[in-house]
This record gives structure tokens, C-alpha cells and sequence, in this order.
């Protein structure tokens, strides 16, 4: 794979990297830091799957699974805190461990894994509070990382850490779904955010816009706060925010300009501008659900799979290498899944508005269009072992 342009590369060395004189002993050891992966990716693995498998059965997809087994039901009732809490939060965790280069820093992964296990495990209480545990941790990591750079990006970073430990804490206290999901959503939300600022940090852009930008997510953080307390006017702010922010983006980020590119560049600009359109329809919706119109599965799944996912789509050929070791060879069938997500999306918010069973059909597309990606994924590191790997055991002899 070719070197990333400076523009787009997503971990600047200047940023996360630790002091000199603690790097040698900040470092975990080669082996154990390879088993701690290796453990935590298929925590990761678990988490995901039955997240999707809890999210095919909430909206009405029979699954092959034995009559008595309990976990179908823990998954659908967890489906949220599974997919952003046991998924997404461990694989930031682990993405901002392995940047920071602290041992400290991979117990907010570790117990962000475990608590999803828990969850599965019928364990609803200890995993919340697991949960907890791993946003405290994050937000002690992402404290590090305001220390070494002070900039607008590692504050907002901050910031989303303390969304993600807001949202837990309500979780693990009982609230439903209206106080936690806003600040589950948030977390990820202001993490997109600020990696977006990074990336594009060496544009110049309008005097107002960084400013515009933090009073666009302080309108998301209030609105988070008060849909437990005023559903109606919080729920319209968040809407208004999320809005704004895909306004925001779409104005002012980079893949406005990279789409014009080639290659992994305009793969990632197509992306995010499909995730900015998706994002637009979510605030939207968000805040009709608020006013009591019948928006909520277009409201979370076209800011969970539309945005959240199609960022996850776009950045994994650059992140997947730095945390799990794994290079990929791109090529054009990176779009394959994510044309299949963004139809299957159209299906099921459009179509299954006025009918139930495209709604269903939607849900398991969705699902489907995950599963190519990962087959992606996988195919696209065999490649690039084939074209990259090892010399051939004769060949070694010789040399």
C-alpha cells in the first residue's frame, strides 16, 4: 500500500507519540501485547456479531438458533450497548492505546470488551459497570493526549471520552434508552468530529468555522443532556445539531476536494460525503421523533450504519493496519459493501416506512452488506500477503 498523503493520514507522529525518555518502558512486552490483541479483537469479533444478530432480531428477521438458547435475547435487548460500547468503544480503545504507547492506557479496551461478554453472559449489571470502568480509563487516555498536544481536536477528544462515560453512567444506573443512546451517539459522534479536524487541520478555512464547529457540538452535548429531562426540546436540539454538523462537514472537510482524486483518497471521500448525506437524514429524523412523528429507526440507523459505519468503511484500510497489524491491498472492490450498505439503507428507511417487510429485508441487507465487508477485508489482506509476503523458502536458501 502506498504512502497516505499528509492530508489524510490519520495518526501524525507529532501528535500521539510518547516522550523519549518514557517510550522504552511505556511499551508493553512484543508477546504480550500480541496475546492482549489477539484476546481483545475477539472480544471485539463476539461483541459485533451479536450486536447483529440482536439487531436482526429486533426488527423481525428469523435467525437459525436453538429454541432454549438464552443469548439471542441478551443480544437483542443489548443490541445498542453491544455495537457501541463492546464494538466501537473497544476498537477506539484499543486504537488510542496503541497511539499513546501507555500499558495504563489498554485497560479501558479490556474492560470495555469484558463488559460486552457480560452483557452476552445474561451479566447486565457487572457489564454496565465494566463499561464505566473502560470510559473512566478512556477518559484518563484521552486526558494524556490533551497533555502532550493541546489543539482543538485532542479537547474535542476529551470531550467525546466524557460523552461515552456520561452515557455509561446513566446505562448502569437504569436510565432507558431516551437519556443513554443521545450520549452514546455523541461519543461517537464528537470522536468522527475530531479526527476530521485533524486530518484537515492544514486547510485553510474561514476565520468562524472552528468555531462554528464547537458551538455546533455544544448544541449536540446540551441537547444530550436535556433529552432525559425535556425529551421534546432535547431531542430537536440534538436533531438540529447533528444537521448542522453534516452541514459543517460537507462545507469544510477535505473529501470535498479528495473525491476528485484516485484511488484509497477518493475511496475514503466517497466515504465520508455518503456518511455527511446520512448524517443530514439522521438530525432530521431525530428530531421529528422528538415531535412524536414515527422517525426513530430511520433516526438510529441512519446515524449508526449510515454515518458511523460508512466512516468505519472508509478510514479501516489506514486504522486496521496501525491496531491490528494487518495490511490490506485496496482495490475498486472496496465499494462492493459499501454501495450494498448505503441500497440496503435506502431500503429499509425508504421502503420500510410503508412496509414491514422491506423494513425486514432492510435489516438483513444491512447485515449482509457487513458481512461482505469483512470478507472484504480479509481478502484484501490475503492479497497483499500474496503480492507483499515472504520470499518463496528456495529463494531464502539461496540468498
Amino acid at each position: 500500500m502506498k504512502p497516505l498523503p499528509a492530508a489524510i493520514n490519520p495518526r501524525p507522529a507529532s501528535r500521539l507519540a510518547p516522550q523519549p525518555a518514557d517510550a522504552h518502558r511505556a511499551a508493553l512486552p512484543p508477546r504480550a501485547l500480541a496475546a492482549l490483541r489477539v484476546l481483545m479483537l475477539a472480544l471485539v469479533a463476539l461483541s459485533l456479531l451479536a450486536g447483529i444478530a440482536g439487531g436482526l432480531l429486533r426488527a423481525g428477521v428469523t435467525l437459525p438458533v436453538l429454541p432454549d438458547a438464552a443469548w439471542p435475547g441478551r443480544a437483542a435487548l443489548s443490541h445498542a450497548a453491544l455495537m457501541m460500547g463492546g464494538f466501537l468503544g473497544t476498537v477506539i480503545g484499543i486504537e488510542r492505546a496503541v497511539a499513546v504507547k501507555l500499558r495504563a492506557a489498554f485497560a479501558a479496551p479490556v474492560a470495555s470488551s469484558l463488559g460486552g461478554l457480560c452483557l452476552l453472559l445474561g451479566h447486565t449489571g457487572p457489564g454496565a459497570w465494566l463499561g464505566v470502568a473502560a470510559a473512566i480509563a478512556f477518559l484518563g487516555v484521552n486526558a494524556v493526549v490533551v497533555r502532550r498536544q493541546r489543539a482543538a481536536h485532542t479537547w474535542l477528544l476529551l470531550a467525546g471520552a466524557g460523552a461515552w462515560l456520561a452515557g455509561n453512567l446513566l446505562f448502569a444506573l437504569g436510565l432507558g434508552s431516551a437519556a443513554t443512546m443521545p450520549w452514546w451517539f455523541a461519543f461517537l459522534v464528537m470522536t468522527i468530529a475530531a479526527e476530521r479536524l485533524e486530518m484537515t487541520r492544514l486547510m485553510r478555512r474561514r476565520p468562524a468555522a472552528q468555531g462554528l464547529l464547537q458551538a455546533v457540538l455544544a448544541a449536540l452535548l446540551l441537547g444530550a443532556a436535556l433529552s432525559a429531562l425535556a425529551p421534546v426540546a432535547g431531542g430537536v436540539l440534538y436533531g438540529a445539531a447533528l444537521a448542522l454538523l453534516a452541514l459543517w462537514l460537507g462545507m469544510f472537510d477535505i473529501a470535498r476536494r479528495t473525491v476528485l482524486a484516485h484511488g484509497l483518497s477518493r475511496y475514503m471521500a466517497v466515504c465520508l460525503l455518503g456518511g455527511y448525506a446520512w448524517l443530514a437524514v439522521a438530525g432530521v429524523a431525530w428530531a421529528g421523533t422528538a415531535l412524536g412523528w414515527p422517525l426513530r429507526d430511520t433516526a438510529l440507523h441512519a446515524l449508526g450504519l449510515g454515518f458511523i459505519v460508512s466512516m468505519v468503511m472508509g478510514h479501516a484500510p489506514v486504522i486496521l493496519p496501525a491496531i491490528a497489524r494487518v495490511k490490506l491491498q485496496f482495490g475498486a472492490f472496496f465499494y462492493v459493501p459499501l454501495v450494498a450498505l448505503h441500497a440496503s439503507l435506502v431500503l429499509r428507511l425508504g421502503g420500510g416506512a410503508f412496509d414491514v417487510s422491506l423494513r425486514t429485508a432492510g435489516a438483513a441487507l444491512n447485515a449482509a452488506s457487513l458481512a461482505l465487508f469483512a470478507a472484504t477485508v480479509l481478502g484484501a489482506a490475503a492479497a497483499w500477503r500474496l503480492r507483499h509476503g515472504a520470499p518463496p523458502l528456495a529463494r531464502r536458501k539461496t540468498s
